[in-house]
């Protein structure tokens, strides 16, 4: 089925002239053109687009989205990476919203907020230390940057020793060749994802996705292998393993 360019614009919301100017710079091309100059996309042209969107809400400039789309030649391996992202940003705006409610509160009882929880966990510092090697690594690759003025110390904290927990096991499990497939290694998968919902909207299959982009993207696959060799593909395994049941 072939679209026009007005009827592309009023499925995704995006204008023609924008439509136009992807073209232009060769970002996203019209199926076919026909004699009268009317521009026609296919069904692939709109999932071209919807990529290019995902892209934008992680605030990619258009540079940066071309030459992702061209290096990237899986769609569905694109897409995991982008939903991964995506939910980082999630998880940033949920400590920026809970930050912004507790003041709320405190102002409408004309009280005063303590600097503890005003500035609670401000080991800053070295959090941003600590970040900076992969902070540096996504804005290269993916344009995407950490914000480290929200980073809240505690809350860091009590994430990387719960992470450092469940990569412990499952290096563990894998050492002790325990099948990725376990009722233990599935338990400990799910106690896992509960943790991490308490910040971010994430479900089974969302941590599959999110174990596949850190299994194949090389930076986060060595973070991983650190710790025990194939620990990223048993880890893998494992989340896919679970969000099949």
């Amino acid at each position: 089925m072939s679209y026009t360019v007005h009827e592309v614009a009023k499925l995704s919301g995006v204008t023609i002239k924008t439509l136009y100017h992807y073209q232009k710079i060769g970002l996203l091309m019209p199926e076919s053109i026909a004699e009268n100059g009317y521009r026609y996309y296919g069904d692939k042209e709109l999932e071209r687009l919807q990529q290019i969107l995902f892209y934008r809400e992680l605030d990619f400039p258009l540079e940066k989205i071309k030459a992702a789309m061209q290096n990237e030649p899986s769609r569905l391996r694109c897409l995991c990476e982008q939903k991964t992202l995506l939910m980082a940003r999630q998880q940033k705006i949920s400590g920026i919203l809970h930050t912004l409610g507790e003041t709320i509160i405190y102002v409408k009882k004309g009280a005063t907020m303590s600097k503890e929880k005003m500035f609670a966990g401000l080991n800053r510092q070295e959090w941003e230390a600590a970040l900076k090697p992969q902070n540096e690594y996504l804005h290269e690759n993916y344009g995407y940057s950490i914000d480290m003025s929200t980073i809240d110390g505690d809350v860091m904290n009590e994430k990387a020793n719960e992470a450092a927990g469940f990569i412990a096991f499952m290096a563990d499990a894998l050492r002790n060749s325990i099948s990725a497939n376990a009722d233990e290694v599935h338990s400990a998968i799910e106690k896992h994802i509960q943790f991490m919902r308490r910040d971010m909207d994430i479900d089974a299959q969302g941590f599959a996705a999110q174990s596949k982009f850190l299994m194949t993207d090389e930076f986060h696959r060595q973070m991983l292998e650190k710790h025990q060799t194939g620990l990223s593909y048993y880890i893998c395994f494992a989340a896919e393993s679970y969000a099949a049941k």
